[in-house]
């Protein structure tokens, strides 16, 4: 009988730009695998990315609001599905590779800890001797050596291309001109680095960049979705915000009548539109100054290529001043985020003290490590806990546990 290959490649790949990156040209995965009969590379990476333990946890964890506080505020999961959505429309428009800009959007915030950047405040703090912690360092950590499940290897063994994205999705993240300096990165990044060269001196993919824009998209948007909802500002506030408040006034005038709720939905939906619109022609603009012919020339670029234009970013950081000032700082977040530090300070103190033992799993061969590795062995676990997980923690180890709700 005939063995009729199944295609793996995507509906319309041959429109793809010829700078998108290429599954079939992958520079492949630290551990060679037979290739997949029905998927391409970046979407077996995809899929691995969503049947993680990892994926699940981001359900629990926090986005700005704990996860008890109400049903509707986003968890890092939802955030994570709206980066992925964002991510992805930009991809097709640019006629990019999908699958690797959404692998990308929803591995993005794998190593945030509980209580989302307060958490992470905190568990940098502790670990101070001992390298500090950074959020997208532990995501690289966790896809290449925490996730095990898999018969063959630890972590997720993923695409070149995605490990690339996911490091350095923000930039360079050294010297170009000093290639072999790594000097002031996370110990997760050089570890990594050296079992396989993610070329940190250069700009990834322009799914990648795309990804970190999308990033920016969703979480500037859906946080003053969620701020709204809280009561920590009003409509009204928006005003005077650049883009907000000229969408604002604009939904007020074509419908006078509608209810809070509803304005404030149709606001949300008009500047997404408008924020995703302002990237793909930035960054068409982009690509036709620089006329790549490949990945590599988008790589070797010397700037950013897919990013928001002059005037939107300016608006953007207007924008983000009215989130930090009205709501990252507001009393009653700054309240629950000084409690979930305190949660987060104690663990790591009665973990490292021996005063309370790590799980089995985490607790074999502790006491045969010198400091430093202790330190990152319970960083590792306080960084996988959800927000729930932490809490009753912290209650059956304490006396007392700060009020979160």
């Amino acid at each position: 009988m005939a063995n009729n290959r199944i295609s793996i490649l995507p509906p319309g790949w041959r429109d793809r730009a010829p700078y998108a990156s290429d599954p079939v040209n992958s520079k492949g995965r630290l551990i060679d695998e037979p290739p997949s009969r029905t998927r391409t590379a970046f979407q077996r990476d995809r899929d691995r990315i969503i049947h993680s333990t990892a994926f699940r946890r981001l359900k629990h964890k926090t986005q700005v609001f704990v996860v008890h506080e109400g049903d509707h505020y986003r968890t890092r999961l939802t955030h994570t599905i709206e980066v992925s959505q964002i991510a992805r429309s930009l991809a097709r428009a640019l006629k990019l590779d999908e699958d690797l800009a959404e692998a990308l959007a929803l591995v993005h915030d794998f190593g945030h800890t509980p209580f989302g950047h307060a958490g992470e405040r905190a568990l940098n703090e502790a670990m101070a001797d001992y390298g500090g912690f950074d959020h997208n360092a532990q995501s690289l950590r966790i896809v290449t050596a925490l996730e095990r499940q898999y018969a063959d290897f630890d972590g997720l063994n993923l695409s070149w291309e995605t490990l690339e994205g996911l490091a350095k999705h923000n930039g360079p993240l050294i010297d170009e001109n000093r290639p072999e300096s790594l000097e002031g990165l996370p110990a997760q990044i050089v570890e990594y680095n050296q079992l396989q060269d993610l070329q940190l001196w250069s700009w990834p993919g322009l799914e990648a960049q795309l990804a970190a824009i999308a990033d920016d998209i969703a979480y500037d948007n859906h946080d003053i979705d969620d701020g709204l909802r809280a009561g920590l500002f009003c409509l009204d506030d928006l005003a005077n915000v650049p883009l907000a408040g000229e969408l604002l006034a604009d939904v007020k005038a074509q419908y006078p009548k509608l209810n809070s709720s509803r304005m404030n939905h149709e606001l949300i939906r008009r500047q997404i539109t408008i924020m995703v619109e302002d990237v793909i022609d930035e960054t068409v603009r982009r690509l036709e100054a620089h006329n790549p012919a490949n990945v590599e020339d988008v790589r070797q670029a010397g700037e950013v290529m897919g990013c928001f234009s002059t005037e939107m970013s300016a608006k953007e950081r207007e924008l983000k001043s009215f989130l930090f000032e009205n709501m990252y700082r507001h009393e009653q977040v700054m309240r629950v985020m000084d409690g979930a530090e305190a949660i987060i300070r104690d663990l790591f103190e009665a973990y490292f003290s021996g005063r309370a033992e790590l799980p089995e799993g985490w607790s074999e061969g502790l006491g045969q490590l010198d400091e430093f590795d202790r330190a990152r062995r319970i960083s590792d676990f306080l960084a996988g806990q959800s927000d729930p997980y932490a809490i009753s923690e912290h209650r059956r180890l304490f006396d007392a546990t700060p009020d979160l709700g």
